[in-house]
């Protein structure tokens, strides 16, 4: 059985088809990038795997179950822009699921159980970099740090699945170089199964095990949202080449302007 089975899965929206007949098998500790116009239904997708939004038709299943209808902690996600709290330091951002988890009605955590938490959260802060500020407000750190202390959010919860939605789409190309290394020194450390957006197709064949191309296949010029995206080609990493990195690149690019036209 796999871990994420996606069957005949489809997300409309009244007349507006979205994604259409999905079908996808994920192993436990797969890195799956995403990839493919804007508006091809990627960032859909990543809403259904943590429960903001329901499937229209089809199944996604969990190990054989329905996925939760609610997000809950076995789902973590970073987004393109720094969901951090401004008014909690750098460690109050991280302590705060394990407190909300634990406490949920206090927000608080005591005595014990506070020092065993501060504990994982000063593990979890060294990992990622952030040790040395742990005292440190949000706004005191630079974009890529902002960006290390989301993922040490999620991550401190030790979710099964990470969904990542362009989470370094704003960062600078040396940061950016930085936090795919250390994106992969996690996910290594962890084995947590991975999905991740993004708009760079050189960096989903660099990062992931697994591409996904969103596209569609179908286009009506006199009711363009007749028809939704599917996945055109799902790909392990090590089976790519050069050539058919040109050619999906081309596929991606030609439905571009197709949207734009």
């Amino acid at each position: 059985m796999s871990f994420i089975t996606v069957r005949n899965l489809w997300k409309e929206y009244g007349d507006q088809v979205v994604l259409e007949n999905l079908n996808l098998n994920v192993k436990q500790g797969e890195f799956c990038t995403l990839v493919g116009a804007s508006g091809c239904g990627k960032s859909t997708f990543l809403k259904m795997l943590l429960g903001q939004e329901s499937a229209s038709r089809g199944e996604l299943l969990l190990e054989g179950e329905a996925f939760p209808e609610e997000p809950d902690r076995n789902r973590g996600i970073v987004f393109q822009r720094y969901s951090v709290f401004p008014h909690l330091t750098v460690r109050q951002n991280v302590l705060m699921g394990l407190e909300l988890e634990q406490k949920p009605w206090l927000g608080k955590l005591f005595g014990a159980a506070r020092r065993e938490a501060l504990d994982k959260v000063d593990a979890m802060l060294e990992s990622v970099g952030l040790g040395h500020s742990a005292d440190k407000w949000p706004h005191e750190l630079s974009g890529g740090m902002q960006q290390r202390l989301a993922i040490a959010q999620s991550l401190i919860m030790r979710p099964r699945v990470l969904l990542l939605d362009e989470p370094f789409g704003a960062l600078d190309p040396g940061i950016r170089s930085d936090m795919h290394d250390l994106l992969l020194k996690l996910w290594q450390e962890t084995g947590t199964t991975i999905f991740m957006v993004t708009h760079d197709l050189k960096e989903g064949f660099y990062l992931g095990t697994r591409l996904l191309v969103f596209d569609k296949v179908r286009n009506d010029p006199h009711d363009p949202q007749a028809f939704g995206a599917t996945i055109t080609y799902d790909l392990p990493i090590t089976q790519t080449n050069e050539n058919l990195f040109d050619d999906i690149n081309n596929s991606v690019n030609q439905t571009a302007r197709h949207q734009a036209a």
